[in-house]
C-alpha cells in the first residue's frame, strides 16, 4: 500500500478495542490492520493549513496558519482554557459558531492516562476527547450549561488534580486498578463550592478504554518530521494520537495535522 497526502488527527471509534482511522489526502487509513507491519512514513516538505489549505512554513495549534490560528473561534485562547470563554455574555470571535460549540452542554470529567487528570470536552466529543489523551478510563464529574462554567469548575479544581496528560506515562502505562474514579468523583465533589455542586453529574458510569497495542514500551523517543522526514519502523500500537513503533519511537499525528506525507506499508 502506498498513500500521499496531508494528515489530519485520527478518527477514532469506541470498540471492544479503539478502532484507529488516519486521514490522509481524500482517503481514511484503517490503521489498526496495519499493527505489525513495517511503514515508512516520508515527509514531503509541505503544511497546508487544515482550515484554508494555504501553504504555512509553521504549523500553529496543530495544522493553522498563522491567520487562521489569529482569527478563527476553534483557535480562541479559551478553547485551551475554558474558564475565558466569555460567549456566555455574547463576546466571541464568532457568535454563531459559539451556539453551536461553546454554549451547548459541557463535561468536567475525571480520567486516567498515567496520571489522574481533570477537563473538559464537549457532551458531543465523549468520549472522543478520552481517546485523543489516551485514557484508559474516565468519568463524568459534574455537566454544564456552557463551557465557561465547566471550566470555572476545572480551574476550581486544579489545585487537587492535574490538568495535564503526562504523554510519556501514558504511553507506558500497563494498568490503572489502583485507582477509583467513583471515589475520586466523590472528593472532586467535596472540593467545590456549594453553587458548583449544582452541576456534579448523576452519571456514574465508568468508561473503559482499550488500545490497540502488541507493546508496551518500556521507554519512549518522540521524533518529527522537522528532525526526521524519513522514517521507517514497525507499528506495535495506537494510544491517543501517537503511533508506537518498535524500539519505542513514536510520533504525535495530531500534532503534524496539514503536513503532507507518503505513506508506505510492506
Amino acid at each position: 500500500m502506498q498513500k500521499q497526502g496531508n494528515i489530519r488527527k485520527m478518527h477514532t471509534d469506541l470498540d471492544d478495542q479503539v478502532k484507529y482511522q488516519l486521514p490522509i489526502g481524500n482517503e481514511k487509513i484503517d490503521l489498526n490492520v496495519l499493527i505489525g507491519k513495517e511503514l515508512k512514513l516520508t515527509y514531503l516538505g509541505q503544511i497546508n493549513c487544515i482550515h484554508c489549505g494555504k501553504k504555512t512554513k509553521t504549523s500553529f495549534s496543530q495544522g493553522y496558519c498563522y491567520t487562521c490560528f489569529t482569527t478563527l473561534p476553534q483557535t480562541d485562547p479559551s478553547i485551551l482554557r475554558p474558564e475565558l470563554d466569555l460567549s456566555y455574555l455574547g463576546i466571541a470571535r464568532d457568535m454563531e459558531w459559539a451556539k453551536e460549540n461553546s454554549l451547548k452542554p459541557h463535561y468536567v470529567y475525571l480520567a486516567y492516562s498515567g496520571n489522574l487528570k481533570v477537563g473538559v470536552t464537549r457532551e458531543s466529543q465523549v468520549p472522543t476527547r478520552w481517546i485523543d489523551q489516551g485514557a484508559s478510563k474516565a468519568i463524568k464529574l459534574a455537566k454544564t450549561p456552557n463551557r465557561h462554567i465547566a471550566g470555572v469548575i476545572e480551574v476550581a479544581l486544579k489545585e487537587h488534580f492535574s490538568d495535564k496528560t503526562n504523554w510519556r506515562a501514558m504511553l507506558k502505562l500497563v494498568n490503572s486498578n489502583d485507582i477509583d474514579l467513583a471515589e475520586e468523583k466523590v472528593k472532586a465533589k467535596e472540593l467545590l463550592h456549594p453553587e458548583l455542586q449544582q452541576y456534579i453529574s448523576d452519571e456514574d458510569e465508568l468508561t473503559d478504554i482499550v488500545y490497540p497495542m502488541e507493546m508496551i514500551p518500556d521507554k519512549v523517543v518522540s521524533f518529527s518530521f522537522e528532525k526526521e522526514k524519513e522514517f521507517t519502523g514497525i507499528l506495535k500500537g495506537i494510544k491517543g494520537q501517537y503511533l508506537i513503533f518498535d524500539e519505542g519511537k513514536v510520533i504525535n499525528i495530531r500534532k503534524h495535522s496539514g503536513y503532507l506525507i507518503e505513506l508506505k506499508a510492506e
